[in-house]
């Protein structure tokens, strides 16, 4: 008499070819979930961070923070800049001795990573490649000075406009940023970096 009580190895194998085909599938269906709506993995392209951040240095950006509140004022931010930082162009031409206080209408697809240093309603001036706010200096942040650079001496102020935020990189003479093309609407504002995971050594959070 067949014992009928196990079933055939082929069976089993197809059965648990599916199971880990189904696991497989949700964890990417998790993975793309959280990515698109919770936790951005981001990789830094550039040197326009430096000290703070360096060329290949990964972080993570939350997406969700931003829903609950306005950012700060020194947060480092994932965002879309305007179309004029493709062209490295101001949405309207600065007065002398001043920064790009306007930016075009339409954003980039480019992702970028700066920090912010001017919020709505805020003067800005750059002197000696350092951040005055309303008059007085507001820079506190570990960065790379340069006095001497194109766009390290704009004492002229400008006014952020309602509901924009002026992005600079840390690394002040070699960052392509706000000073060029402008403030970032805070629509177009990812999310905050807030950890960074790789390389190793540099484990830790922003």
């Amino acid at each position: 008499m067949a014992d009928g009580g196990s079933a055939p190895a082929s069976e089993s194998t197809k059965n648990s070819l599916i199971e880990l085909v189904t696991i497989v599938a949700i964890a990417l269906g998790l993975a793309l979930l959280i990515q698109a709506f919770l936790v951005k993995p981001f990789r830094i392209p550039s040197q326009s961070m430096e000290p703070t951040l360096d060329v290949g240095q990964r972080v993570l950006v939350d997406r969700v923070r931003f829903r609950f509140r306005d950012p700060h004022r020194g947060d480092v931010v994932v965002f879309k800049p305007p179309h004029g930082a493709d062209l490295n162009e101001c949405g309207k031409p600065p007065e002398p001795g001043q920064a790009c206080a306007a930016a075009t209408a339409t954003r980039s697809n480019t992702n970028f990573i700066k920090r912010v240093v001017g919020l709505p309603g805020d003067r800005i001036s750059i002197q000696r490649g350092r951040v005055y706010v309303n008059g007085k200096l507001s820079d506190p942040w570990k960065i790379n000075k340069d006095a001497s650079c194109g766009i390290c001496n704009l004492p002229k102020p400008l006014t952020v406009p309602p509901g924009q935020y002026y992005m600079m990189g840390d690394n002040r003479g070699e960052s392509a940023d706000s000073r060029e093309w402008g403030p970032v609407p805070r629509k177009w504002i990812i999310g905050k970096a807030f950890f960074t995971y790789w390389p190793p050594k540099r484990i830790g959070t922003l």
